[in-house]
C-alpha cells in the first residue's frame, strides 16, 4: 500500500501534464501530491520515514525553485538528486558509518550473511546512481513529453530489473530457498 502511496504524486504529475501541457501547473499538483504523501504517512502511522522526508524536501526545493524560476530544468534534476542522495547514503553508511542500511532496515525478513549485504549495498546504490544519470541524459536529450512519460514509467522498470537481479543473486547463490512445492491433499475416502 505504501509503494501505491508513493506513486500517486508522481501519477497526477503526468495526468496533470499530459492534459494540459503545463510543466510548472504539473510540479505545483507533484508539490501538492507530495504533501499530502507526508500528511496520510504520519496520520498513519505516527511518523514520516526518511526516505518520504527525502523526497518530500527534495520535491519542494526543485518543485520550488521550478515555479519561482520559471524554468522546467529544477524539477527534471529532481529525480536524478533523489537517486544519487538514496546512492550516498547506501555507500556512505557502509563504508563511513560501518553500519549496513539494508541489513537495518531488511535484516529481520532475510538473514544473510555480511558480506552479502555488502554486495547488495553497492549493487543498490550502483543503482541509484545509473537511474539518476540515466534520468539526465533523457532529460537533455529527448522531448519534455518523452521526459515526462519516462519520469511515470522508468523508475518503476528500473525498479523492477533491480528486484529482479537481487531476487536472482539471492537464489543463486544460496540465500534464499525458493518456495516448496504444495503437498498433495490427502485423501480421504
Amino acid at each position: 500500500m505504501k509503494q501505491f502511496i508513493e506513486f500517486i504524486p508522481v501519477a497526477l504529475f503526468v495526468v496533470v501534464y499530459f492534459s494540459t501541457r503545463d510543466i510548472y501547473l504539473s510540479t505545483g499538483v507533484l508539490m501538492v501530491g507530495v504533501c499530502v504523501q507526508v500528511a496520510y504517512e504520519y496520520l498513519k502511522v505516527g511518523k514520516v520515514d526518511k526516505k518520504t522526508k527525502v523526497i518530500f524536501w527534495v520535491a519542494m526545493l526543485f518543485g520550488g525553485a521550478t515555479l519561482i524560476f520559471r524554468n522546467e530544468e529544477f524539477i527534471q534534476w529532481k529525480p536524478t538528486i533523489v537517486n544519487w542522495l538514496f546512492a550516498v547514503t547506501l555507500l556512505g553508511s557502509q563504508i563511513l558509518g560501518r553500519e549496513n542500511l539494508l541489513k537495518k532496515m531488511l535484516g529481520e525478513q532475510l538473514a544473510l550473511p555480511d558480506m552479502v549485504w555488502r554486495n547488495l549495498t553497492l549493487g543498490w546504490s550502483l543503482g541509484f546512481f545509473i537511474a539518476g544519470a540515466l534520468n539526465l541524459v533523457v532529460a537533455y536529450s529527448f522531448s519534455l513529453d518523452f521526459w515526462v512519460t519516462y519520469k511515470l514509467v522508468g523508475g518503476f522498470v528500473i525498479t523492477l530489473i533491480y528486484m529482479a537481479i537481487t531476487f536472482l543473486y539471492l537464489i543463486k547463490g544460496g540465500f534464499v530457498d525458493e518456495a516448496p512445492a504444495e503437498e498433495p491433499a490427502a485423501k480421504t475416502d
